[in-house]
């Protein structure tokens, strides 16, 4: 039989993606004794292990909106070789990064916090005591253990926690359960950029081939952004549909699909695409990038219209100016709805904290909204906001001896601004 044993802190972080290292820093920062579990042996979530790329915006017209310890990274990024990029494409500020470089940044800026890291560790179970939740179920190369902490925040992009908690969840689009696709996530290397053709015409050749029957990957078009590295393109191209991320199987079956794909995307891009004939596969993500999965229900639940009515909230925690971004659960196609320029909208804390169950915050992708606002507040950018507010949130709760709910969001919001965030 494993061996059992157990551990106990204040603060426990589940996962350690943009949310989770922001959440942990944050609370570490403020005096918190703070473990952050992650399964893979390195920080970074979608960013590193789904390799999802660029950071989409963090602007609002001609000015910065997320600061914080977003900004702070950035920084950082800038001062690593070849770690960042200012980049443009369709119109829309990106900002291209070195995957390895920010593996380093995060963990040092965890470690300089004061971070108990537990890598190599999965997370199995919710330990409860009634409606409050008492930590976690853990597995790991020494064995299973319980993690007990006074507050629990799920950063783990999926609400893992939060559901296997009890909390109420939805997953999917209304009309049908369908979430957006997953994408596998690729670059080439030894590419002459100087000979490639305007993104239409790539375009216009992948259209030609696709209807001549010669390509099966579902997506409409080519989507490819430049990289921090002079010879090296990155590919979000692939296309894996009714594919839930929560599932062992559909995992399974968008690894074996999304490599499908991207073998014959590189083979087709070496044999038809200019600039391309010398070029080779550099690198895949570790794991297919998720989208969108559970949505974890939270006291307050932020639809579309809240987005484009520039909603003001009491107690708004992070700002952001990304566009409504739907892949087509379905098929081909993406909409896309972009606010007007300069505009942005808020999140409020109450979005962070799960109905009916104590003791828990919720940070990053999964929390609350509808399907057509999740497609917005989804990347990584704002992940790392609503995880820097729920490790303050998190602090003045242990500070205070009280739960999540009861946390004065006056106060909070002091304490975000003091760390540099932006909430006006």
């Amino acid at each position: 039989m494993e061996p059992t044993f157990s551990s106990t802190h204040d603060l426990i972080v589940a996962g350690g993606g943009p949310a989770g290292v922001a959440a942990a820093i944050a609370a570490a920062r403020m005096g918190a004794d703070v473990v952050l579990v992650e399964q893979y042996g390195f920080l970074g979530g979608m960013a590193t292990a789904g390799f999802v790329f660029p950071f989409m915006t963090h602007w609002a017209g001609d000015r910065p909106i997320i600061g914080g310890i977003w900004g702070e990274m950035i920084a950082r990024l800038q001062a690593y070789p070849y770690g960042y990029k200012a980049s443009t494409h369709f119109g829309l500020r990106h900002f291209c990064f070195d995957p390895e470089g920010l593996k380093q940044i995060w963990l040092e800026m965890c470690l300089e916090a004061g971070v108990t890291l537990q890598l190599h560790t999965v997370i199995s179970d919710a330990l409860m005591a009634g409606d409050r939740i008492a930590g976690i179920v853990t597995h790991s190369k020494s064995g299973r253990e319980e993690v007990r902490g006074r507050i629990v925040i799920d950063c783990t992009g999926d609400g893992d926690v939060a559901a296997r908690a009890g909390a109420p969840c939805e997953i999917g689009r209304a009309a049908d359960g369908l979430v957006m696709p997953m994408s596998l996530h690729f670059r080439l290397g030894g590419v002459e950029m100087a000979r490639m053709p305007a993104r239409e015409e790539i375009n216009a050749l992948y259209r030609r081939d696709k209807d001549a029957g010669l390509l099966t990957n579902p997506r409409e078009n080519v989507l490819w952004f430049d990289t921090p590295h002079p010879d090296q393109v990155h590919f979000n191209t692939t296309r894996l549909l009714r594919a839930l991320g929560t599932s062992r199987d559909d995992l399974t079956a968008a690894e074996i699909e999304g490599r499908r794909q991207m073998m014959e995307m590189v083979d087709w891009l070496i044999r038809t695409v200019p600039g391309f004939e010398r070029s080779y596969l550099l690198m895949a993500a570790p794991q297919v990038g998720v989208r969108e999965t559970r949505r974890i229900l939270g006291e307050y639940v932020v639809t579309e219209e809240e987005l484009f009515n520039e909603t003001i909230y009491p107690d708004a925690i992070a700002l952001s100016a990304y566009p409504v971004d739907i892949h087509n659960p379905a098929g081909g196609g993406t909409v896309m709805r972009h606010l007007p320029w300069g505009q942005y909208y808020a999140i409020p804390y109450r979005a962070l904290v799960p109905r009916e169950i104590e003791g828990l915050l919720v940070a990053g992708r999964p929390i609350s909204t509808t399907h057509e606002a999740h497609s917005a507040t989804r990347i990584q950018a704002v992940a790392n906001a609503t995880g820097q507010a729920a490790g303050a949130a998190a602090a003045l709760c242990l500070r205070h001896d009280i739960v999540p709910r009861q946390v004065d969001t006056d106060e909070l919001r002091a304490e975000l601004r003091g760390q540099g965030v932006i909430l006006e």
